[in-house]
C-alpha cells in the first residue's frame, strides 16, 4: 500500500502567504467596495528592464528557426550565463569558476532542494524570525520531530532580536547545515563582515557548512556591506551561496536563480570537489536546467546596459521603501530594516499580536501586509511590509495608514 510522507502532517497551520491569500480574498468578497493595496508578498511590480525584453524577443525568434533552435541545454546551466555570473561576482573582488555556478528556476527551489546532498540526520539551525522555506523543507525531509511553543524538535534557532539588531551570534551547540540570509528576509537587517568571519570560522571548527541566502543582495547600497560571503576569507571551503533574478532583474515570475558550490568546499568525510559534484548529480538527476529563452535574458540582465536598468528598479523600490518607512515613523510605530533591503520589519503597536494587527491594517487602512509570526516565534510581535509596489499604490497605502489607522 502507498503511504504518504508523514512528515508533511507536522506543517503548521498551512505555509504563511496561502494564509494571508485566504484571508485576503475573504476580506475582499466581504467589502467588495475596498480597494486593498497589498504589501505584503515580495512579488516585483515594475516591467522588465530593455535589455531583457529585447533578449527575450530575440532568442524566442530564434527558437522559431531550425537552424538557431536549441532543445535540452546543461543541466548546469548554459555557458554564457555561468560566466557572465561570474564576471558579476568579480565586482565584489569574488574569483568563481563557471563550474561552480549552478543556475536553477529560482533561489526557493535551490535553498530546499540544497538539504538532498546532506545527510538526512543533518542538524540544521536557522534564524528566527526566518523565511519559511528553510524550515518548512528541513520538516518535510523528517528533520524534525514534535513542534511546541512555536519551534520545532531538532531544529536549532539562532534568536535574531532588537538587542542584536536582528542579526544572530552562532549555535553554541555542533550543528552541521547553518541557513543565513542577507539583508535578511524578513528583517531587512544585513550582516557586516565582522559578523559573517564569526559563522565562517564557526563552521570551519564545526565542519559545518553555511547556505547563504544572497537573494537581496542587489539592494546592498552601503559599500562597507558584504554583497557575497565569499568575499569572508576562508567561505570558499566551508559556504553555499544561493542567488536569484527576482529582486536583482525583476524575475519573479520569469523564473531564474543560481547556486555556488564551490570546488572547495569541504564537510566531514569529503575531499575538495565531492560536495559540488554531489549538486551537480543531483541537478542532472532531478533537473533539466532553466528555460533557454530565460537564461539568455539573465546575460542580458547581467550586462553593462541591463545593470543600468536594474539599478533604476532597485532604486525606485528603495524609495518605495523610504516613504513606507517614514510613514510608519509618521504615525509612531518602530521600523527597522528599509535601508539596505526592500522589506521594512515595524513592532505593532497597542500590544496587538501579528495576526491580530494584520487583521487590524487590512480592515481600517486597507493594506495587506505580512505578520511577523508567521515567519517564527520571534516574529510575534511585529510584522512586514514590502516596497515591492507601483509608487502611485506605495503613497495611498501610506496615506491610508496616516489617515485611517486607528493606534
Amino acid at each position: 500500500m502507498a503511504r504518504i510522507n508523514e512528515n508533511y502532517k507536522k506543517l503548521q497551520a498551512g505555509y504563511l502567504f496561502p494564509e494571508i491569500a485566504r484571508r485576503t480574498r475573504e476580506f475582499a468578497a466581504k467589502n467588495p467596495q475596498a480597494e486593498l493595496v497589498r504589501l505584503g508578498i515580495g512579488d516585483t511590480t515594475l516591467p522588465l528592464s530593455e535589455s531583457v525584453i529585447k533578449s527575450l524577443h530575440a532568442t524566442v525568434d530564434k527558437m522559431a528557426d531550425s537552424k538557431t533552435y536549441r532543445g535540452y541545454g546543461a543541466e548546469q546551466g548554459q555557458e554564457e550565463l555561468r560566466q557572465a555570473i561570474v564576471d558579476h561576482y568579480r565586482k565584489y573582488k569574488v574569483d568563481l569558476q563557471p563550474d561552480e555556478v549552478f543556475v536553477s528556476d529560482g533561489a526557493k527551489p535551490d535553498s530546499a532542494n540544497i538539504q538532498s546532498i546532506f545527510s538526512s540526520g543533518a542538524v540544521v539551525a536557522v534564524q528566527d524570525p526566518v523565511y519559511p522555506v528553510y524550515v518548512d523543507s528541513a520538516v518535510i525531509g523528517g528533520k524534525t520531530s514534535g513542534f511546541y511553543n512555536g519551534r520545532y524538535e531538532g531544529l536549532v534557532y539562532m534568536d535574531c532580536t532588537e538587542e542584536n539588531e536582528f542579526f544572530p551570534e552562532v549555535p553554541d551547540q555542533k550543528v552541521d547545515l547553518v541557513y543565513l540570509c542577507s539583508p535578511n528576509n524578513p528583517t531587512g537587517a544585513v550582516a557586516t563582515h565582522k559578523q559573517l568571519k564569526k559563522f565562517v570560522d564557526y563552521a570551519h571548527d564545526n565542519e559545518a557548512v553555511i547556505i547563504f541566502d544572497a537573494a537581496y543582495a542587489a539592494f546592498i547600497s552601503d559599500p562597507s556591506l558584504p554583497r557575497s560571503i565569499f568575499e569572508i576569507e576562508g567561505a570558499e571551503e566551508h559556504c553555499i551561496e544561493i542567488n536569484s533574478f527576482s529582486k536583482l532583474a525583476g524575475f519573479t515570475g520569469v523564473r531564474l536563480g543560481w547556486t555556488i558550490v564551490p570546488h572547495k568546499l569541504v564537510i566531514e568525510g569529503t575531499v575538495p570537489g565531492e560536495v559540488q559534484s554531489l549538486w551537480n548529480r543531483r541537478q542532472t538527476t532531478m533537473f533539466n536546467g532553466a528555460s533557454n529563452i530565460v537564461q539568455l535574458a539573465g546575460v542580458a540582465a547581467l550586462s553593462s546596459a541591463g545593470q543600468k536598468e536594474c539599478q533604476k528598479m532597485i532604486d525606485y523600490y528603495m524609495e518605495n521603501a523610504r516613504i513606507i518607512r517614514n510613514g510608519l515613523n509618521d504615525v509612531g510605530i518602530v521600523t527597522f530594516g528599509g535601508i539596505n533591503a526592500p522589506y521594512i520589519w515595524a513592532k505593532t503597536p497597542d500590544g496587538l499580536d501579528s495576526w491580530e494587527f494584520f487583521d487590524k491594517l487590512m480592515n481600517e487602512a486597507h493594506v495587506v501586509g505580512t505578520p511577523g509570526a508567521g515567519f517564527g516565534r520571534l516574529g510575534e510581535g511585529y510584522f512586514r511590509l514590502s516596497a515591492f509596489g507601483e509608487r502611485s499604490n506605495i503613497k495611498k497605502a501610506v496615506a491610508s495608514i496616516k489617515k485611517n489607522l486607528k493606534i
